[in-house]
């Protein structure tokens, strides 16, 4: 079922028109009652002719509707769908229509903090906003029990599949997590919440994850284990441009020929530059005599 529009017209000349047989109404049965007082057969037919007017007035203001902005109305007739009126204001209609009023208002729903295990089987708490607005009023009354509640579910049920599908972190670059790729998953997020909710007449216009932390019982742990990653990363990257300064220095002092280095030497030398380097103290200088001492002195 898709909506259609309904015809309508103004209501203002239905509301003058209703006001005015009302009054008719009146003067015909004060008329009417005064003729039937004075034994006159004319008084019945003003007073028969007064009812009329009164239930055409009646007629005239039930078909009267207000559409608010940002509101659509759904008329049906004894069950069957009639069509859908959207032009603000005053409307008239089919007095025997009955009529629903839908919000097309664009609307936020905040999903509970919700506890799902990750794509690692860590469990997190994670939480998300979902933009929505009714696009299809047909849709939304009648292909679903009750679409609000309706989109309710199916973002719960979509953050709880963004979540079981990527992990929370992860050292690899070429795997998205839900903390470092949030607009990707963000992206993914929505294009599911809409694909969920489109049999609801509903359009997701955006989606973004509120929360998102690892559970209360893991969270020490993982803090640690983070913490010890980036230790290994901080020592690796100093390893790697130690590594690059002593092969550096090595050719520079052979390059000028500054002195001449044997195997001893040269592995002596890399080793004190390895530990200036790489250690967390400031490096303690020593001479060393040794290899200066004569024979027999």
């Amino acid at each position: 079922m898709r909506e259609r529009p309904a015809g309508g017209v103004s209501g203002y000349f239905a509301i003058v028109a209703a006001v005015g047989l009302l009054i008719l109404a009146a003067l015909l049965a004060l008329i009417g009652f005064g003729l039937m007082i004075a034994q006159q057969p004319l008084g019945v037919i003003l007073i028969v002719l007064g009812v009329l007017a009164f239930i055409a007035s009646m007629f005239l203001f039930k078909g009267c509707t207000s559409v608010a902005p940002g509101h659509a109305v759904v008329l049906q007739l004894y069950g069957r769908y009639v069509g859908t009126v959207r032009q603000s204001g005053l409307r008239f209609v089919n007095p025997l229509y009955s009529k629903q009023q839908v919000s097309t208002r664009i609307r936020n729903h905040e999903t509970s903090t919700l506890k799902v295990n990750d794509l690692d089987g860590n469990p997190i708490e994670i939480g998300a906003v979902v933009v929505w607005q009714v696009r299809d009023t047909a849709q939304a009354l009648f292909e679903v029990d009750d679409f609000e509640e309706f989109v309710a579910i199916q973002a719960e049920t979509a953050v709880r599949h963004i979540a079981n599908s990527y992990a929370y972190d992860s050292s690899d670059p070429r795997r998205m997590s839900l903390r470092d790729n949030a607009d990707e998953i963000t992206s993914k997020l929505s294009e599911e919440v809409a694909a969920r909710v489109a049999s609801a007449g509903v359009t997701v216009i955006e989606s973004r994850i509120t929360q998102l932390a690892y559970a209360p019982e893991i969270a020490r742990a993982m803090l640690q284990r983070q913490q010890a990653t980036a230790v290994v990363a901080a020592r690796q990257l100093i390893v790697e441009g130690a590594v690059g300064m002593v092969e550096t220095a090595i050719e520079q002092i052979e390059r000028r020929d500054i002195v001449t280095l044997g195997h001893a030497e040269r592995s002596d030398l890399v080793t004190n530059l390895m530990i200036v380097l790489c250690g967390d103290q400031a490096a303690q200088p020593t001479i060393s005599t040794t290899r200066n001492r004569q024979p027999g002195s």
